[in-house]
């Protein structure tokens, strides 16, 4: 490596295409819908403590950010169809039935992959579950993808490796 070489050649960068959510065989959601999602975010509340005239601080509650997936809806298998299913889970619209979080809150997977195809990076989720869904806007001068973006929030994630 020369000086002038800021980064090693075989130091190979993640890439924001490579990726995947795996979600429970059980809902029906295929990978190949994905369009867009997030990894993981968390924000640690700072606690204050005065003192005189003057404050320090240490780390407080802790919490998961809610994400947000897109993906991509085709005619058949639906994927406004499997994902209202899992909706309906937390929710039900026509009864006004709500159900209950072992039966709605599920554990997701996200993975980043190298070139070839092998995770280099996997998060797990747990105790995800539905907080909006939305089957985004339609227009007859658009001639693009329908798609449908769900907001998820998770109880934990985990990053395995």
């Amino acid at each position: 490596m020369s000086l002038l070489q800021k980064m090693p050649y075989i130091a190979e960068p993640k890439k924001k295409n490579r990726w995947l959510v795996r979600f429970p065989s059980s809902l029906g959601i295929q990978e190949w819908w994905l369009s867009s999602a997030s990894r993981p975010s968390m924000t640690i509340s700072p606690v204050e403590i005065p003192f005189l005239n003057t404050s320090t601080y240490v780390s407080g509650r802790f919490t998961w950010e809610a994400m947000d997936i897109t993906f991509r809806d085709p005619i058949g298998p639906s994927a406004m169809q499997a994902l209202m299913e899992w909706t309906r889970l937390h929710a039900e619209s026509v009864t006004g039935r709500m159900g209950y979080a072992a039966g709605y809150k599920k554990n997701l997977e996200i993975e980043m992959l190298d070139p070839s195809g092998v995770v280099v990076e996997k998060w797990v989720l747990e105790g995800s579950m539905i907080t909006s869904i939305s089957g985004g806007d339609l227009s007859m001068d658009d001639d693009g993808l329908a798609e449908i973006t769900i907001n998820v929030q998770m109880d934990r994630a985990i990053l395995l490796f």
